[in-house]
């Protein structure tokens, strides 16, 4: 799952929204360096990454994509699927998805002292260009894939995977349905049981 699923799955407290989002920024073990429910949103990502990765249908995903993208073609999913969230955004959360998202930005800026530096700059920049609104459009993946593929230690054409991407669109969809509908069960349950603690 990438940015968006993460603060969507992490619920409605601003500390664990955070912390999901932390989780791609944060390496390591969690130490009580930030606030219980900073680090339970970061242990939830951890969890969802685990739990999509070994998903049946985001498997079949991969699988279609072809061997050639067999150890990227995660990065490229992870994408789409905030694509097709974004789009669907209404199904999914009650609140529109620019609301959802200026609401995230504000209580982060609350909570600064928690942000390591690399963060901070994806939110300031994710803010200024409105860019998980924009995850709706193609072009704004398309652009996405390119970014991404250049910061990887060897870099790598992402963006050619978009056609792929757009010509499996309706499986894609059924397969991010069932991911995303089996994760927020288990987003629930987790927080739950870590609030019951």
């Amino acid at each position: 799952m990438n940015y968006l699923a993460h603060l969507l799955l992490s619920g409605p407290d601003p500390d664990w929204q955070l912390g999901g989002l932390l989780g791609d920024f944060v390496k390591g073990p969690l130490k009580g360096e930030r606030p219980r429910p900073i680090e339970d949103g970061m242990r939830l990502h951890r969890r969802i990454d685990l739990l999509s990765d070994r998903h049946p249908a985001y498997l079949a995903a991969l699988t279609r994509l072809g061997p050639q993208w067999r150890r990227l073609g995660g990065i490229a999913l992870d994408i789409w699927f905030d694509h097709l969230l974004a789009k669907d955004w209404q199904n999914w959360h009650p609140q529109s998805l620019e609301s959802f998202t200026q609401q995230c930005w504000s209580d982060f800026r609350e909570r600064q002292q928690w942000i390591p530096e690399n963060a901070q700059a994806f939110i300031q920049r994710a803010e200024h260009f409105k860019l998980l609104p924009g995850y709706r459009e193609v072009d704004v993946i398309q652009r996405t894939l390119e970014r991404v593929g250049l910061r990887l230690r060897r870099p790598q054409p992402l963006a050619d995977m978009l056609p792929l991407l757009l010509a499996d669109n309706d499986a894609l969809e059924q397969d991010f349905h069932r991911v995303f509908t089996d994760l927020s069960q288990q987003a629930e349950l987790f927080r739950q049981q870590s609030l019951g603690q």
